[in-house]
């Protein structure tokens, strides 16, 4: 078939056919942030990605970064998530201020040549800020609440602490140090840790993010790279249930409230 009849069939011009639109430089400008920013954080969204560059002063509708970030074909690919049998849940209720409820957890990785590394994260359970990540190739109960201790200088000591049925929280050293500072343990039960799911939560984030980002060759070399994450995630990073705003930023804007 010819070019003429095919474009005349297609409702098409020829000249349209042979000089398709190009994009301007500011278009060309916005695809290459897009791209950028979808490389430095494989596991974001266009959505995220459209919060980030809100963040920089783009004035961009995210529709169109959407079209842009198809265009260029850097959808996240989504896991497969494995099938559970269900179980009766118990109700997480929601904190009704910062330092209400601190959630704990351990993340297991390890450096290249095999030995353990063991991260102690901390997150709020209301502003969901990251509070600390100790790293370490061991953490005993005496170590925790040496950290949380820390963490309590600059934040003062949380109302609650939740955590599972590990021996590091359920140790004489550590229920000691809570019941001296009068804080109340809620221990979820055992198997069920969508009991604690604000820590599940960002424990997936850190993983994803952190963890399978880096290959950590020494203790030290883990410790810079995770607490530079860390930073990130609080003051850089949107996060959907704090509106689409940074962790830090949301809770700025509690203190400001009260």
């Amino acid at each position: 078939m010819s070019e003429r009849r095919a474009c005349r069939l297609v409702g098409l011009t020829r000249s349209s056919w042979r000089k398709p639109p190009q994009h301007d430089q500011s278009t060309l400008d916005l695809k290459a942030r897009i791209k950028a920013l979808a490389h430095e954080r494989k596991r974001f969204g266009y959505r995220r990605i459209h919060d980030m560059l809100r963040f920089e002063g783009v004035q961009v509708n995210h529709k169109r970064v959407y079209r842009l970030y198809t265009e260029q074909k850097l959808s996240v690919k989504r896991r497969k998530k494995a099938k559970r049998p269900m179980t009766e849940r118990a109700e997480l209720l929601i904190p009704e201020a910062a330092n209400q409820v601190w959630s704990i957890d351990f993340v297991m990785d390890s450096l290249a040549n095999g030995r353990k590394l063991k991260c102690l994260t901390i997150a709020d359970d209301k502003t969901h800020e990251c509070v600390d990540i100790a790293v370490d190739h061991g953490i005993s109960g005496l170590y925790v609440t040496r950290i949380l201790e820390q963490a309590a200088v600059f934040r003062g000591f949380p109302q609650a602490i939740r955590t599972d049925g590990g021996p590091e929280f359920t140790s004489r050293v550590f229920m000691g140090w809570m019941h001296t500072n009068g804080i109340e343990h809620l221990l979820i039960q055992p198997g069920k840790p969508t009991q604690n799911a604000y820590i599940e939560s960002f424990n997936g984030k850190f993983r994803d993010e952190c963890l399978n980002e880096y290959w950590f060759e020494t203790l030290n070399q883990a410790r810079v790279a995770i607490n530079k994450w860390r930073k990130d995630y609080n003051e850089v990073r949107p996060h959907s249930s704090c509106g689409r705003i940074p962790p830090a930023i949301y809770a700025q804007r509690l203190r400001q409230i009260k």
